[in-house]
């Protein structure tokens, strides 16, 4: 009887300790905060390139660019423009600053649509993300549509889609007008490497008007770009329909935009 108890007795603790064990699981996931998913891009011929990613700053950018990474959208793509002394630039598909991703990069069930994301920075009305344009920041490209009109604010700040630049001198122009979302943590002496690279003026410069001397003469390729999240899910941005310059240009001038030629 005595050692009934006693069994009954060394039971009972085991259950506290196993139940107290869980609680405690529990609670340290409940107040913990996560661990920043950290990509990896290895540059050939250059080398490794760590960054941290901030998702409570920018979750929506985050979201896009660690789904893009991890479905493998970025290995083999280049840095398409390097200026010195500000970023070098990359993730264009086409290799020319013009391509964007499309919805069946980021699913298995999208197709060939091009999408665009919201811009998290101040003017954008994102308030929270303070990050500022330093030495090794990762930034989200976008378009500047309102060098054609002042109303075209909304459009330019919602414009981005894959393309992403890392920061090799500091800018403050940039802070609140472009999203941040990231730090170089290992490897920008690699990014300054290659921002030493070769450059010229873009083959169509004559034509486009872009005069500036940024395309580089051998684009440093990305073979491989992933990011580990530690367990966490960032799931998929919510994604937005690009803004048709050339069917707004139409309407301008009172034209139906069904008349232009493909």
């Amino acid at each position: 009887m005595k050692r009934e108890k006693i069994l009954w007795i060394i039971a009972l603790i085991l259950v506290i300790i196993v139940i107290a064990g869980l609680g405690y699981g529990y609670y340290r996931k409940a107040t913990m905060k996560p661990e920043n998913p950290i990509a990896t891009m290895e540059v050939e011929n250059f080398g490794t390139i760590k960054i941290e990613l901030y998702p409570e700053l920018a979750p929506q950018t985050v979201a896009n660019f660690t789904t893009l990474a991890n479905r493998g959208f970025y290995n083999g793509l280049t840095f398409h423009r390097i200026v010195k002394d500000f970023m070098i630039q990359g993730g264009d598909k086409n290799g020319n600053g013009q391509g964007s991703a499309t919805t069946a990069d980021l699913k298995d069930d999208g197709d060939e649509t091009e999408y665009t994301i919201k811009g998290e920075f101040i003017s954008n009305g994102v308030n929270e993300n303070k990050l500022k344009f330093e030495e090794g920041i990762l930034g989200m490209a976008r378009s500047d549509y309102t060098s054609y009109s002042p109303t075209l604010t909304e459009e330019s700040y919602n414009s981005g889609s894959s393309q992403f630049f890392i920061m090799t001198k500091a800018n403050s122009s940039l802070n609140g007008y472009y999203t941040a979302f990231g730090k170089v943590i290992e490897g920008l002496d690699i990014v300054h490497k290659i921002e030493e690279t070769e450059v010229k003026a873009a083959d169509d410069a004559a034509e486009s008007g872009n005069s500036e001397v940024s395309t580089p003469v051998n684009p440093p390729k990305i073979t491989s770009l992933t990011v580990e999240t530690f367990g966490e899910d960032y799931g998929l941005p919510e994604t937005l329909e690009p803004f048709d310059y050339m069917t707004w240009m139409y309407k301008q001038y009172g034209l139906d935009p069904s008349t232009m030629s493909n």
